[in-house]
C-alpha cells in the first residue's frame, strides 16, 4: 500500500493536491481524524485498496501529535509513506481569506467591517497555526503555494508522487528574486551577479532553456564556476543528508526575473545529478507562462 499524508496551512491548497491525487488514482479522503488513521487504513487493506491519500489539517489540532508515530507503524508494516506539507506566505494566505470571506479555523472573529481588528485576529490565527503544525512540516516536504497557480501544484504533486520511493529526491527549482524565496526551499543559491542574457536583444524573449542562451550562458567563465561550486556543495553533503532519513531535498536557485540564468543552471544540475539521484525539476516562473 502506498500513502500520502496531505497537510498543512489552511488555505493553502490542500483541496487542490488532493484533486490531484484522485485524479492520479488515489482513494481520497479529507480532515481525517488522526485517531482514525491506523483503523482506516486497516479496513481499506481489507477493501484491497492500493493508494491512499489523507487530508489532515488544523481542525485535528489536539491529536496532531499522534500522527508521526502513526507513520512509523505504518511503515514498519511496509506501507510506503509519503508527508506533504502545503504552505504558503501569510500575507498571502490573508488576502486569500479576505477574497473568499471564510473564517479560519482557529480563528474567534465573526466577519465584520471592522477590518483592522479582523486581519490582526486572522494573522493571529495564521501564526498559532504554524506552531502547531510545525512538526509535521519538519519530517514532510513543503510545497510553497503562495504564488504558483492551482495547476502548477497540481503538476507539482504529480510529479513527487510519481518519484521512486525508498531513496532522496532531489528537487532544483528556479524562482525570481524579485517575487519572493521559496519557503520550501532547503538551499539558496543567488546567481544575480552573473552576465544576464537579459540584456541581449536577441535573448530578453527566450529562457534558460533554449539554445541561444544555453550558448551564451556556456561561454561565460562566471556561469562555469557558479555551477560547480553548486555542484561540488551538494556532492559533498547529498549522502549525508540521505545517511539522515531525508527523503527530499529542495535546491532553490534565484535570478531577478526567472527566465535565464536561473532556468539554465537548474537544468545543468539537473542533468548533472539524474543519474545519481531521484532528481525532479520546477521552473517556478516560466511554468505559470
Amino acid at each position: 500500500m502506498e500513502i500520502v499524508l496531505i497537510t498543512g496551512m489552511s488555505g493553502s491548497g490542500k483541496s487542490v493536491a488532493l484533486h490531484a491525487l484522485e485524479d492520479a488514482g488515489f482513494y481520497c479522503v479529507d480532515n481525517l481524524p488522526p485517531e482514525l488513521l491506523l483503523p482506516f487504513v486497516e479496513l481499506e487493506k481489507q477493501h484491497k485498496v492500493h493508494r491512499l491519500a489523507i487530508a489532515m489539517d488544523v481542525r485535528s489540532a489536539t491529536s496532531l501529535p499522534l500522527v508521526p508515530q502513526q507513520l512509523d507503524v505504518l511503515r514498519d508494516q511496509g506501507v510506503v509513506v509519503k508527508l506533504l506539507f502545503l504552505d504558503s506566505a501569510t500575507d498571502t494566505l490573508v488576502r486569500r481569506y479576505s477574497e473568499t470571506r471564510r473564517k479560519h479555523p482557529l480563528s474567534q472573529y465573526e466577519p465584520t467591517n471592522a477590518q483592522r481588528d479582523e486581519r490582526r485576529a486572522l494573522i493571529d490565527a495564521i501564526e498559532l497555526e504554524r506552531e502547531l503544525l510545525a512538526a509535521l512540516r519538519e519530517q514532510a516536504h513543503v510545497i510553497d503555494s503562495s504564488i504558483i497557480r492551482p495547476s502548477q501544484l497540481q503538476g507539482y504533486v504529480k510529479a513527487l508522487i510519481s518519484a521512486p520511493d525508498g531513496q532522496l529526491t532531489l528537487v532544483f527549482e528556479s524562482f525570481a528574486f524579485k517575487r519572493g524565496v521559496p519557503s520550501d526551499a532547503d538551499y539558496v543559491f543567488d546567481v544575480r551577479m552573473l552576465p544576464n542574457p537579459h540584456y541581449e536583444p536577441e535573448l530578453k524573449q527566450l529562457t534558460g532553456r533554449d539554445q541561444p542562451v544555453i550558448e551564451f550562458l556556456q561561454a561565460q567563465e562566471e556561469v562555469a564556476l557558479m555551477q560547480h561550486h553548486i555542484a561540488h556543495f551538494l556532492e559533498n553533503w547529498l549522502d549525508v543528508l540521505a545517511r539522515d532519513h531525508r527523503s527530499y531535498v529542495t535546491v532553490a536557485i534565484g535570478c531577478t526575473g526567472g527566465q535565464h540564468r536561473s532556468v539554465y543552471l537548474v537544468e545543468q544540475l539537473a542533468k548533472r545529478f539524474k543519474d545519481q539521484w531521484v532528481t525532479l525539476k520546477r521552473h517556478r516562473e516560466i511554468d505559470a507562462i
